[in-house]
């Protein structure tokens, strides 16, 4: 067990101790789809958040209108201030339109609506719901460097279940991906990307003030563009890394929709715009190559610390995701970024308002 200080704060788990954190003054952001309707996982969640007791639980919901009503009043049963904010109404969606907003629906968009929910308290949480292996720790850990001074931090953890090791779209996309980049270009910005021990999870802490300044990623970019914004708000002296212990949910696919394949492309442009925005220019020609040379060099560093561990590892079916996740390594696509909250002219309440008709509507029916 160690305690290495890395370039950002790092906070490790050398006890079981839950710390003291501001949690009476904090949002809770819980993206659910409709899979998550009474699932064990999902109700280890907010059973858990019922312990934390935070001021406020925001759900931002992608659900049919079948299934709108009925999940709504699952989350009216647990012992939690739950605003559920069904995101895929009508009413909402003119909203949306009227205001230029409209266009691909996906979690980072519903994260958004949720964060602008948000941003009245002093501190934002977000979370996913399909963590088998939550605990009320999770949120005084991630609130807990806001508290001492910083203003954004993410949480790590280890990916490792039966005997193997997961956590594939960062260690064999992610990580060889900004390692190559970094190689060819000496940016603080990539210093900063390098930095997190795990950047594509999902859990990460904030001031209210910074979250009203990020601008969302609509898909699965989401992890990579709140690091973005966060360096430029933050910076490494404001941002901190938190330890949560190991880590269970869901494993997905490589192919198929919303497989490891279709996140790759999200990911990687999420990257190349992050390096644009800080003045970066990768060559992108040379790009692909140079990353599958970084990640066959992780590749046999992960296989030597398998076998170590007496893990399974099968090296070929590695480098052949290596080799799929490389397709996504081109220019990125156009940018459809969701604004801050802080710079656009929709309300809140007006979200709130409009979701909230929505769902009386399907309730009612």
């Amino acid at each position: 067990m160690e305690y290495v200080q890395e370039r950002v704060t790092t906070l490790h788990a050398l006890t079981d101790r839950t710390p003291d954190a501001p949690t009476d003054r904090a949002a809770v952001v819980v993206p659910m789809t409709e899979r998550e309707y009474g699932g064990l996982a999902a109700e280890r969640v907010l059973t858990a958040l019922e312990a934390v007791d935070p001021a406020r639980v925001v759900v931002p919901l992608r659900a049919t209108p079948e299934h709108a009503g009925s999940f709504h009043e699952w989350l009216g049963e647990f012992d939690l201030p739950v605003e559920t904010l069904w995101c895929d109404g009508p009413r909402l969606a003119t909203l949306l339109a009227e205001h230029g907003l409209d266009g691909e629906r996906g979690k980072g968009r519903d994260v958004w609506l949720g964060l602008g929910r948000a941003i009245t308290e002093e501190f934002v949480v977000v979370h996913d719901a399909d963590t088998r292996s939550y605990t009320p720790a999770y949120v005084p850990r991630l609130l807990f460097p806001l508290a001492h001074g910083h203003a954004f931090s993410k949480g790590y953890y280890a990916r490792v279940e039966d005997g193997k090791l997961y956590g594939r779209l960062f260690r064999l996309l992610y990580r060889p991906l900004v390692r190559a980049l970094a190689d060819a270009h000496d940016a603080p910005i990539l210093d900063y990307l390098g930095a997190f021990r795990y950047a594509l999870a999902g859990e990460f802490a904030a001031t209210s003030d910074l979250v009203a300044g990020m601008r969302i990623p609509r898909g699965w970019g989401l992890e990579v563009g709140t690091l973005g914004d966060a360096f430029a708000q933050a910076g490494f002296s404001g941002s901190a890394q938190v330890d949560l212990g190991r880590y269970e949910h869901d494993h997905r696919s490589v192919r198929g929709p919303t497989g490891l394949a279709d996140m790759s492309e999200a990911v990687t442009g999420a990257v190349l715009r992050t390096l644009a925005d800080h003045g970066v220019d990768p060559d992108l020609g040379a790009l692909p190559g140079r990353y599958r040379d970084a990640a066959e060099r992780i590749v046999t560093g992960y296989a030597t610390d398998a076998a170590f561990n007496g893990f399974e590892y099968d090296r070929e079916a590695e480098l052949a995701q290596v080799e799929t996740y490389a397709d996504s390594v081109a220019a990125p696509g156009t940018d459809t970024r969701l604004p801050a909250w802080a710079e656009t002219g929709l309300s809140p309440d007006a979200v709130r308002e409009a979701a909230r008709a929505d769902l009386s509507e399907v309730l009612d029916a």
